[in-house]
């Protein structure tokens, strides 16, 4: 059964799921599939993921595939209580609770896999971190993983570049239906739907600054210019930052970016990307926001330091009252806001990520035993299945090669 907070929120949990499967078509699709073809029978999956309704979709999926599921939140913040226990209701051990603190978070963690799983799925690399050290012994049986982010990945890689990385890993992040949709539509739309609902405050006319401009942070400032606001891009790549210029945003530097601001948005994956010396020039009432996996973007410790008081201001606000009267204010406690803060990325685009997801652990269930520990790509037959799906789910329809120009394409 695992941990949930309350079972008697269940039926509301379950009203919420129903909700997002009817948006997500693709993965309802591959479910109907899965029932009949059983392509996890036999098999343990543990998942490290998002708690909300879009994911407990995903994971009824899976287990209609014939898997035992154990599933666990990857942020204490973004788990909702009411799906882990609508989730937990359908069959799967949930271990999930908001706001848990980081030891239970970690006894989170450690409990879906005690069951041992065969594959599993990862969101940040905490659940690999964990096969790697605490939880090794938990391995015995696992085929392989996946990986959903653009940090977990870059984790799983400097693993691997150390020699370390001791099962094959599918880096799903890098899938086209993956990074093109989920990172740049949903965090684009859930960030502004997060920072909106708990703000309310007008973007029109004010100054956005977005540091990082990958597929994420196109995502964001693409949607800040949408509302009317100037987009200021902070970057550290040359080749970024000269795109994020000739798609029409300034670009400069965080310390020349830091007076013009009035939200600060971090999408990075690094950490201490706005410091104590930043925040010492911002205007009064700055807003910031982190929708980087982990809260290490914005400098909690120097946030702190320069406060002389902090106070709630809003639900989901914290503001740092600077000795010389200025306010700061940090949303969700600069954890994921987009999550925190909301409901997560619209179902639409995760019905393609995690029907990628889906493939990808199809994938390793039938190959995986064959694959040496490393770093490896989706198959792009994945891709290429989950927008076909999605275009027929929206009734599109494309062109196809000709005997012709298959041909002549073929001389070259």
């Amino acid at each position: 059964m695992g941990v949930v907070r309350d079972m008697e929120l269940a039926g509301a949990g379950r009203r919420k799921i129903a909700w997002a499967a009817s948006f997500m078509p693709v993965l309802s699709g591959l479910r109907e599939e899965f029932i009949r073809t059983q392509p996890f029978s036999g098999l343990r999956i543990a998942l490290s993921i998002h708690m909300e309704a879009k994911t407990a979709c995903f994971a009824l999926a899976l287990r209609s595939g014939g898997a035992t599921v154990a599933a666990t939140g990857c942020n204490p913040l973004s788990t909702q209580d009411d799906v882990a226990a609508g989730l937990c209701a359908e069959g799967v051990d949930v271990y999930a609770v908001w706001n848990a603190a980081p030891e239970e978070y970690e006894r989170h963690l450690a409990g879906a896999l005690a069951f041992r799983p065969h594959l599993a799925l990862d969101d940040g690399g905490d659940l690999t971190a964990l096969l790697h050290g605490a939880c090794a012994d938990r391995a015995d049986a696992l085929i392989g993983l996946t990986e959903e982010t653009t940090t977990g990945v870059r984790r799983a890689r400097a693993r691997a570049e150390a020699g370390r990385l001791r099962f094959p890993l599918l880096a799903v992040n890098d899938a086209d239906c993956k990074h093109l949709f989920d990172n740049r539509y949903g965090t684009g739309q859930s960030t502004w739907a997060a920072i909106l609902h708990t703000t309310n405050v007008q973007v029109t006319g004010k100054v956005v600054v977005v540091a990082g401009y990958g597929w994420c942070g196109r995502g964001v400032a693409r949607r800040a210019a949408g509302l009317g606001a100037r987009v200021i891009v902070t970057e550290i790549d040359p080749i970024k930052a000269i795109e994020a210029a000739m798609d029409g945003f300034s670009v400069m530097t965080m310390d020349e970016a830091a007076p013009l601001g009035d939200f600060f948005i971090t999408v990075t994956g690094c950490h201490r990307v706005i410091t104590g010396r930043h925040m010492a020039r911002m205007k009064d009432g700055a807003i910031l926001a982190n929708a980087g996996h982990f809260d290490v973007e914005i400098d909690l410790a120097d946030l702190a330091a320069l406060a002389a008081r902090r106070e709630t201001r809003r639900a989901g606000v914290t503001g740092y009252f600077l000795p010389d009267g200025r306010v700061l204010n940090l949303l969700a406690e600069g954890r994921l806001v987009n999550l925190a803060a909301g409901d997560g990325h619209p179902a639409e685009i995760m019905d393609m990520s995690f029907s990628v997801q889906a493939l990808a652990l199809r994938h390793l269930a039938r190959h995986g035993r064959e694959l040496a520990p490393g770093v490896y790509p989706v198959p792009r037959a994945a891709d290429e299945e989950v927008a076909a799906r999605k275009l027929r789910a929206a009734g599109l329809s494309i062109d196809a090669l000709t005997p012709e120009q298959r041909a002549y394409l073929e001389q070259f």
